[in-house]
């Protein structure tokens, strides 16, 4: 035990060699790296495969032994203050290390097709893998300072990994969003830091426990300044995580190369925020506001991030509001205290949501084929439809995560859950209904971006088109090479005049059979980079692209039983495998490590959820299947809903949810309005008083001067019987004043 522990330092270093290799070959032999660059994906999945192994082994031998390895050394030492940087082996730290790996792994052999074509195939795992280490190093901290200095590298990472395609303004001012909004999360995390460092003295977890608790124990710290500084901790979690009302970075950063969506949304920076906040629980659960917060923030963000969902037409911006509202999930059951629900939703959703998003890369993948590289039409789910026979793979494994996210047994989401809305019943009944009602939402919008995607028919096909159209292709794109001119040859993007499902959600006032597909223009050119061929129909991925989504497909069948109520104990059933593996946190949280469930309340709970998730997709697939094409008129739905003949209110309830739900809830515009012309008005303030206020009394006094100069070197006329008079008549003028004073 200890001495596989014992060299758990190492995790952290392992990734590193490929980043550092890459950089020294593209700025020693640029062309000998460019030219062998496939060969670095090998090596990058190997590293990554060797920390799988090694933490799988360390999960093993806590399983077997529930214990806590930390081991610490001193850094520097003056006086008084002592800087100690270590690692730390925990339950916590395990599940995080399997997570990062297994995902890590699964993405990498995916990006090496994906990304084949590209011109920054380097950079871009140079990137992958900088990003694996600092979330290495993240996750095996063993104080605040390291913390907060892999918490800042995650950040960096994220910032160069959204922004990629970084000659594409878009990506540039996405990057740039998320970089901006996590500034704000990452001073508030700064400030709690120093403030609970002021408190205890010590940036070690296991030192800053105990002395809190003793201290507010004997009432030797202020609450509301601990309160305030534990807030202040959250609140780098609520950036990190895309939590209400920092999430607005995280629908922007789907501008980046799919892979990386993956990534970060399941095992990387989204899951950094629910990390902090599970090393943090047992200091959280002594200050009860803080708790309420958590739980606050976690609800509102389940339910906003649901309803954004509805209406997007982008595919990865609406699996990222999913992952939004599927995070607030595990932020509210981290608010509840129930750590063991949290970490088993962020594992079961962590697959599943790679899943999906590689899954979604596939279908992006297929779409380019025949229309050629365009984000604002491959990744429109208005142009999709009828996939199904092109990408039978990719559809069958993109089910099974959609019916995942639905909570649909036995897959892996279901069990995770099923717990935390059963947890929340006893905790508040408002915070239950609201996370029913959002589990039945998610069902809605979650097959509404299958039916979408790969039901009915296809949307868009080629034509040839005599026209010539010249476009200039980026510097660094994603199929072409640098520098590289977009060829005149031209494409025709039509619709199929085929009836098409109707939608729910319209951006004007439509009937309900009314087609909120983008109303195309019959001959739209694009163009496309010359060493792409295009061709009329998609097709299924390679197979290297297709593996890691079968992979994935087996962890969301089989992961969710590590969890599950399985083994008896004393007339009742207990979580065995993840109890016994979270066991030393639990203990640490003085909670017990067996929660016996009974099997009628069991089955109860899976009924209900079911029940909710079963009637969001008969809604979606009523208002979406094109087998239900009947119920598209809008006065049989009413007759069916009883709503009667009336359509105005029903359509005006149709286009407020739409229009709140594409408009991102209007939070963008808000901060436009607010923050961000406030600041520029601030700045331009300052500027004005800068430039009018304080250089105009320098300018003026300088000014000044040269006018009383020039006026009075026209007084002198050199001659010293003129200056000797002026003198005797000053001094005259004095001397008389001086009298009148006096004199009085």
């Amino acid at each position: 035990m200890a001495y596989t522990s014992q060299y758990a330092w190492i995790i952290p270093w392992v990734p590193l060699p490929v980043p550092i290799a890459i950089g020294i070959g593209l700025l020693v032999v640029p062309t000998a790296a460019k030219s062998l660059r496939r060969i670095w994906a090998f090596p990058s999945i190997l590293l990554l495969s060797i920390i799988m192994i090694f933490s799988a082994d360390l999960s093993i031998q806590q399983m077997n032994g529930s214990f806590i390895y930390q081991y610490v050394w001193s850094w520097t030492i003056h006086n008084d203050f002592s800087l100690e940087f270590g690692y730390l082996i925990d339950p916590l730290t395990s599940i995080m290390l399997i997570l990062i790996t297994t995902v890590g792994i699964m993405v990498l052999i995916y990006s090496d097709n994906y990304m084949s074509h590209d011109q920054g195939y380097l950079r871009f795992f140079a990137y992958m893998s900088f990003s694996n280490a600092s979330m290495l190093g993240l996750v095996t901290s063993s104080n605040l300072i390291q913390i907060y200095i892999f918490w800042e590298l995650v950040g960096m990472c994220s910032y160069l990994l959204i922004g990629f395609w970084f000659t594409r303004p878009i990506a540039a001012n996405a990057c740039q969003k998320a970089f901006v909004t996590n500034r704000v999360g990452d001073f508030g995390l700064l400030l709690g830091i120093l403030g609970f460092y002021f408190i205890t003295g010590s940036f070690e977890f296991r030192d800053l426990f105990e002395i809190t608790n003793n201290l507010i124990a004997n009432d030797g710290v202020n609450s509301e300044f601990l309160t305030l500084c534990a807030s202040l901790l959250f609140v780098g979690a609520v950036a990190k995580s895309a939590q209400f009302p920092l999430h607005v970075w995280l629908p922007d950063a789907m501008e980046g190369p799919t892979p990386i969506s993956a990534l970060i949304h399941a095992a990387t920076m989204v899951a950094a925020g629910i990390f902090l906040v599970a090393r943090f629980l047992p200091l959280f659960t002594t200050l009860p506001y803080v708790m309420n917060l958590i739980s606050l923030v976690g609800i509102i963000t389940i339910l906003f991030g649901a309803t954004l969902a509805l209406a997007q037409k982008d595919i990865k911006k609406s699996l990222a509001y999913s992952t939004m509202s599927q995070l607030g999930y595990t932020m509210l059951a981290l608010g509840m205290g129930s750590y063991r629900a949290a970490l088993f939703h962020l594992i079961t959703h962590a697959y599943s949501k790679a899943l999906l998003f590689l899954g979604s890369g596939s279908i992006i993948h297929s779409m380019e084929t025949i229309i050629g590289y365009s984000p604002d039409k491959s990744q429109n789910m208005a142009l999709m439809g009828g996939l199904t026979k092109y990408v039978p793979i990719t559809k069958t494994t993109f089910l099974l995560g959609t019916l995942s996210i639905c909570g649909i047994p036995p897959l892996a989401c279901f069990w995770s859950k099923d717990i935390i809305l059963s947890d929340s019943w006893l905790y508040s009944p408002i915070f239950a209904i609201i996370a029913c009602f959002t589990a039945g939402l998610t069902a809605f919008y979650m097959f509404r971006i299958y039916l979408l995607t790969f039901e009915g028919h296809l949307n868009v096909h080629l034509q040839n088109f005599s026209g010539k159209q010249n476009s200039l292709g980026y510097s660094i794109s994603i199929w072409g090479k640098e520098g590289s001119k977009a060829i005149k040859q031209n494409f025709v993007l039509s619709s199929i005049n085929n009836k098409e499902s109707a939608l729910l959600f319209s951006k004007k006032t439509y009937a309900i059979d009314g087609n909120v597909r983008n109303k195309m223009r019959s001959l739209i050119t694009i163009t496309h980079f010359s060493n792409k061929k295009l061709s009329q129909y998609p097709h299924e991925s390679d197979n290297t692209m297709l593996l890691p989504l079968l992979v994935l497909v087996l962890f969301t069948l089989f992961i969710g039983f590590i969890g599950i109520p399985f083994a008896p104990d004393q007339g009742g059933i207990y979580f065995d495998v993840l109890s016994k593996w979270l066991t030393p946190s639990i203990n640490l949280l003085h909670s017990n490590s067996s929660n016996s469930v009974d099997w009628y309340d069991f089955f109860t709970n899976m009924i209900f959820s079911v029940t909710i998730a079963s009637f969001g997709i008969f809604i979606a697939s009523l208002l979406y299947k094109p087998v239900f094409s009947t119920f598209q008129n809008l006065d049989l739905i009413n007759s069916f809903l009883k709503i009667g003949p009336k359509r105005s209110f029903w359509e005006q309830i149709i286009n407020v949810i739409y229009n709140w739900s594409y408009n991102r809830g209007y939070i963008d515009s808000f901060y436009s309005k607010t923050l961000t012309r406030g600041i520029r008005g601030l700045a331009e303030l300052i500027s004005f008083c800068d430039r009018q206020v304080i250089d105009g009394i320098t300018n003026g006094v300088g000014v000044t001067s040269f006018f009383v100069g020039e006026g009075i070197k026209y007084i002198g006329r050199g001659r010293i019987s003129f200056y000797l008079f002026l003198y005797l008549f000053y001094v005259s003028i004095f001397f008389y004043l001086l009298y009148i004073i006096y004199s009085n």
